[in-house]
């Protein structure tokens, strides 16, 4: 059994500044993604000053996806009754789902404006995205959010405050699966040239995988709490549709083949 290491979610405090753990981690995921996808635009002969830009349009599409879908897929009761909740950001919660959708519609611009197609980006930013998953898990450790249901594994962690019985650090799991493997899977897979969309179906494919399975261990939101079998989540729900994107991508991109 693991004991779980308390620590502050303010990283630093300057009088009435305050700069939080999970802030400090999505920038750790966007300075990363800044960083690899220079590296990425130099080796396909993209201008990598075009990265910067990048980076500014996937924060927008995080942040404002995010926000919109966890409103619209956890919370629609409270939105029905006080639109305004979508506003209330110092609240909290952030959908990943969400978030994607809003990253994929910021994508669809920025190739727009920059003359590449849908897919040329999203496979350009597939790699890019898993640190800042992985990141952003660490985040809801330190925040003590998202915990997973009480286990007597080795694996274990006594939560103060949750009483007596250890629960999965879940958020652990989704930080090595969906950021740390996902981030090394992708990046390895996408060094030689891949057929167009093959490199977004993976992304789909593993990250739905990843998450599909902790969610076994993981406790639903308690407003929504399972939604059928005593074991299927909305985390789960929204994903299948990954999965099926995901193999379909795969599929139509190895038929086409390189071009």
């Amino acid at each position: 059994m693991l004991n779980y290491p308390e620590i502050d979610p303010v990283a630093l405090a300057l009088g009435p500044l305050k700069i939080h753990w999970y802030g400090l981690m999505y920038l750790i995921g966007f300075v990363s993604a800044w960083y690899l996808g220079r590296i990425k635009a130099k080796k396909i002969g993209w201008d990598p000053e075009q990265i910067d830009d990048l980076i500014f349009y996937g924060a927008m599409g995080v942040v404002l996806g995010g926000r919109f879908g966890y409103v619209l897929f956890y919370n629609f009761s409270a939105f029905a009754d006080n639109p305004l909740i979508l506003f209330k950001i110092w609240q909290g919660g952030m959908s990943f789902h969400g978030g994607l959708l809003g990253v994929l519609v910021a994508m669809f611009l920025f190739g727009k404006k920059y003359k590449h197609g849908f897919f040329e980006m999203t496979d350009f930013v597939a790699p890019l995205v898993p640190i800042g998953l992985g990141a952003g898990r660490i985040g809801n450790f330190i925040n003590g959010e998202l915990w997973g249901k009480p286990t007597d594994s080795a694996f274990g962690m006594l939560i103060p405050g949750l009483g007596n019985m250890p629960r999965h650090p879940s958020q652990l799991y989704e930080a090595a699966l969906e950021g740390l493997v996902l981030f090394i899977l992708l990046w390895i897979y996408s060094i030689k040239p891949k057929p167009t969309m093959a490199v977004s179906g993976l992304f789909l494919i593993g990250y739905g995988a990843f998450r599909f399975v902790v969610e076994f261990v993981r406790l639903p939101d308690a407003h929504i709490g399972y939604l059928a079998f005593g074991w299927l989540t909305m985390g789960q729900i929204l994903t299948v549709p990954m999965l099926l994107l995901g193999a379909f991508l795969m599929m139509k991109a190895y038929q086409k083949g390189l071009k």
